[in-house]
């Protein structure tokens, strides 16, 4: 009796190490990254080249950086983190959320005012521009939120420097992030928007009305970085193909400028 025990123990315990020795599973391997929601379109297809490529799932969370940043800041599960502005990167490196020398600059875009597609509206950006005129008398300007999103806050750099900002300031409907915006003008609920040439270019419902200045604002950079608590040795991975030829090609048909390496 005591032998068969101790004989169906020993079994148990084989099957329990070969079941431990067997490689994960697929499904098992699962990159979470938490993406500016900007990114949607091109990052998608980024992902799904590199699930094809390395054989792991891409997981990703899109909203605005600022809401991200405090989830990771919280310790949300994320391994990688790729914001629309330097500014909610560093605030991360600052709470030791994420390691300075691993943030690489990876995308640059434009700012460009948009209005829906069969819209009329005609304007050239420049100084003292007629945009509360083009609103219309109770038309309001979508753009995101200017205290937290980073297209809300270029937005609103664009409109003092060409000194208008004070004309729309009780006007905007500010938005959660900048795809929520650009949302608002393709519903016919903003006569026009702040939104990313990125944004404008992937939603056919609106029409480009005229580009900012770069020098209107700070210049719009996408960092990209590992979360330092993450231990997946695949997000270092990620962000080497988010480097590579096939990425680069996908963000550039998008309208991204390509920064890697700056």
């Amino acid at each position: 009796m005591f032998r068969r025990s101790f004989l169906v123990s020993v079994a148990a315990a084989v099957a329990v190490s070969a079941i431990s020795l067997l490689p994960a599973r697929a499904e098992d391997k699962v990159l979470n990254v938490f993406a500016a929601a900007s990114m949607k379109g091109s990052l998608d297809k980024v992902a799904a080249l590199y699930e094809k490529k390395a054989g792991v799932k891409v997981s990703i969370s899109f909203a605005a950086s600022s809401a991200l940043a405090k989830q990771i800041e919280a310790a949300a599960p994320a391994d990688v983190f790729i914001s629309a502005d330097m500014k909610w990167m560093n605030y991360l490196v600052e709470k030791g959320a994420v390691k300075k020398e691993e943030v690489v600059k990876l995308l640059g875009n434009r700012l460009v005012l948009v209005a829906a597609k069969d819209s009329t509206i005609s304007l050239k950006i420049e100084k003292e521009f007629p945009l509360a005129k083009a609103l219309g008398e109770d038309g309001h300007l979508a753009m995101g939120e200017v205290k937290s999103v980073p297209a809300g806050k270029y937005g609103k750099e664009s409109l003092e420097f060409y000194g208008v900002w004070k004309d729309v300031e009780s006007r905007v409907a500010g938005a959660d992030n900048v795809r929520a915006a650009l949302q608002l003008v393709t519903r016919g609920e903003a006569p026009l928007g702040i939104v990313y040439e990125t944004d404008a270019k992937a939603e056919q419902g609106v029409k480009v009305v005229d580009t900012f200045g770069e020098d209107s604002h700070t210049p719009i950079v996408y960092p990209v970085a590992p979360v330092a608590a993450s231990t997946k040795a695949e997000a270092k991975d990620f962000l080497s193909f988010l480097n590579g030829a096939e990425a680069q090609a996908v963000f550039k048909q998008a309208g991204f400028t390509v920064l890697t390496g700056s």
